[in-house]
């Protein structure tokens, strides 16, 4: 039976904290994120969806409010027929996700338009056609909120929710913006890979999974924790990587393919059959 996907506005309620704490486990080597244990799929779906919906309301951030709703008011010339979205935008995908794809901030005039994480552009029509190639995604397009896409074993969040202007959030609005993607890869707590999609997603999730020394970022980087979970390094899908060819469909389905291996979930395979 497949996976409840979370996107826009999810209904249930959760007493998890805002801040991760640091684990006291044996050899656990986080020194941010708590270790959650074992957790049911239900409780996950509603910790999931109270962060969803602290992330949605959030106005935090001046800069990124202003831009992102100007954006949504004055329109691109294609979309004005459309209602923006215009908010901070919450992870989309698998509560038991095995992996978890972390980018960089929400597109102006796509996931700040369409409300889902690389949903409504080109670099999320390069991000899921592979997803769909290798398995984790049912379909290869993603278009808007409600057209059936579904991620099976896979989570897609950002270290930063709202469209900053030039795609280039300050450290201060990413340091603001950090307890959300704390909290989901605290609550995602059968996730075995992170798939880190350019080196601003690297740094945040290398300084939450406490990788120190921190190696240099390069595609088809594997940095592993040193409990059975790897840290896996992509070029971002940004239109300057795949239009000059820096990144090729081959190298994302490369980089999907081995995220199955290191999480042990076989190879790919039909999903939502």
């Amino acid at each position: 039976m497949p996976h409840e996907q979370h996107q826009g506005g999810g209904g249930w309620s959760t007493t998890a904290g805002r801040h991760g704490s640091p684990c006291a486990a044996d050899g656990c080597g986080q020194p941010t994120l708590r270790c959650v244990g074992s957790t049911s799929s239900s409780a996950r779906r509603a910790a999931l969806a109270a962060v969803e919906r602290e992330v949605v309301d959030c106005r935090a951030c001046p800069r990124l409010v202003e831009w992102r709703e100007l954006v949504a008011r004055e329109k691109r010339a294609a979309f004005r027929d459309e209602e923006y979205w215009g908010r901070p935008v919450p992870g989309f995908g698998d509560p038991d996700a095995r992996v978890v794809v972390i980018g960089l901030a929400p597109a102006a005039h796509g996931a700040n338009r369409t409300g889902r994480m690389f949903t409504g552009d080109r670099s999320g029509d390069w991000l899921y056609r592979a997803m769909w190639r290798t398995g984790f995604a049912n379909q290869p397009t993603s278009e808007h909120r409600d057209d059936g896409l579904r991620l099976t074993d896979a989570w897609i969040t950002a270290p930063v929710r709202c469209a900053p202007p030039q795609n280039k959030p300050t450290p201060e609005e990413r340091d603001t913006c950090r307890p959300y993607i704390e909290r989901e890869l605290e609550i995602l707590d059968r996730a075995r890979t992170y798939v880190v999609l350019g080196a601003f997603g690297y740094g945040v999730a290398c300084g939450l999974l406490g990788v120190r020394p921190r190696p240099r970022f390069a595609h088809g980087l594997e940095v592993p924790l040193g409990d059975g979970r790897t840290l896996l390094g992509s070029y971002h899908v940004s239109q300057q990587n795949t239009f000059t060819g820096k990144l090729t469909e081959q190298m994302l389905d490369d980089v999907f393919v081995r995220a199955r291996a290191l999480a042990d979930l076989g190879p790919p395979g039909t999903v939502g059959t």
